[in-house]
């Protein structure tokens, strides 16, 4: 193929140089694997340049998500758990995903239902704008959920 993307059908290696030589260009090869091989006459510097720019402005596209953590008690006044919820939307908000840690502390382990209410009250709050990504799992001392933003219509 030429630099003005018209084919030239087959043609010998040496020719396929000097065509190049002569425009000034570069001979690539686009498919080696393909019998006879594929070349092509171009600037291989802009091409070069232009796929560096094309990979740039993919990877700038690309949306970074990013897990923020939220730490509650079972013993959490109001004022705290409204401010954990309104941190945790905005967080969902911008992209991020939220993973929701419930430590108990203490004697706190003797009742695990009052850590579950505090859990499902956040997940609650949250819910118009999130979606549970893993359900409360209890882990030793903790009950760790993961919520991620609603999916983009």
């Amino acid at each position: 193929m030429s630099a003005t993307n018209e084919q030239l059908g087959l043609v010998s290696f040496e020719t396929a140089l000097e065509r190049a030589a002569a425009a000034g260009l570069d001979l690539v090869e686009m498919a080696a694997k393909a019998d006879p091989p594929v070349c092509r006459i171009m600037d291989f510097g802009k091409y070069q340049y232009e796929e560096g720019k094309r990979a740039k402005d993919a990877k700038r596209k690309q949306v970074q998500q990013k897990v923020k953590e939220i730490k509650l008690h079972p013993n959490i006044d109001t004022n705290d758990f409204t401010t954990k919820v309104k941190h945790s939307v905005a967080f969902l908000e911008k992209g991020d995903k939220v993973k929701v840690l419930l430590a108990f502390r203490g004697r706190e382990m003797a009742h695990p239902e009052l850590g579950n209410q505090v859990l499902d009250r956040f997940l609650q709050a949250v819910a118009d704008v999130s979606v549970i990504d893993a359900p409360p799992k209890q882990m030793g001392k903790s009950i760790i959920a993961v919520v991620a933003p609603k999916p983009q219509k």
